[in-house]
């Protein structure tokens, strides 16, 4: 995919046993051309666990797009009267960050990211990564997913025998929905399945 000339917000909420898996997919876009701006939430920037130190996080993803990481809500808030963003991706997008964007609540730079772009009338993309999507989270997810220029990279259940509520995006088709998002298109299947028994 060609992404001469775009700007894509790449926003990393703290679902932290998927950021692995998320950082190659920054470089898809950086490599494609795009210039990308960094986004976190305050779990990401504050919290270490044991898949990674904060720090650590931080830096790779300062490393691979080559800008500051945007980490308050004050440096967040530009992204609108400047429309500086092509299209914003959130992912991991967790089910706090699902719930507050459906119920309209603005309390971290992700979700000021999110407003913002959306202000704008440029797409939003979600990557869900969260423990309760088939439980008191659906709703928030089938609020989101009739929202005009709201769209979802394609998710399943991953565990459903341990964890029957949970829901994961597939992460490796983060840009591809960004495509598809930019014509105005939401990347199909939505609902795909990512465990087989």
């Amino acid at each position: 995919m060609n992404w001469q000339g775009i700007t894509v917000g790449y926003a990393v909420t703290g679902s932290h046993c998927t950021l692995e898996e998320v950082m190659p997919q920054v470089q898809r876009f950086v490599d494609g051309g795009a210039n990308v701006v960094p986004i976190i939430s305050q779990s990401v920037k504050m919290t270490d666990t044991r898949f990674g130190q904060a720090e650590d996080w931080q830096k790779q993803l300062k490393d691979i797009t080559g800008n500051d990481i945007i980490s308050s809500i004050v440096d967040a808030e530009p992204l609108g009267p400047k429309k500086l963003l092509d299209v914003l991706a959130i992912a991991p997008c967790t089910g706090t960050t699902t719930s507050k964007l459906a119920n309209a609540v603005t309390d971290s730079p992700v979700l000021m990211a999110a407003k913002a772009t959306l202000r704008n009338g440029r797409p939003v993309v979600l990557a869900v990564s969260t423990n309760d999507g088939l439980g008191f989270n659906m709703a928030n997810i089938a609020k989101l997913i009739v929202a005009k220029n709201i769209y979802f990279v394609p998710f399943g259940q991953d565990n459903p025998v341990n964890k029957p509520n949970s829901l994961v995006a597939r992460m490796e088709l983060v840009p591809e929905t960004c495509y598809a998002a930019l014509e105005g298109k939401q990347l199909q299947p939505v609902i795909i399945e990512r465990f087989r028994d």
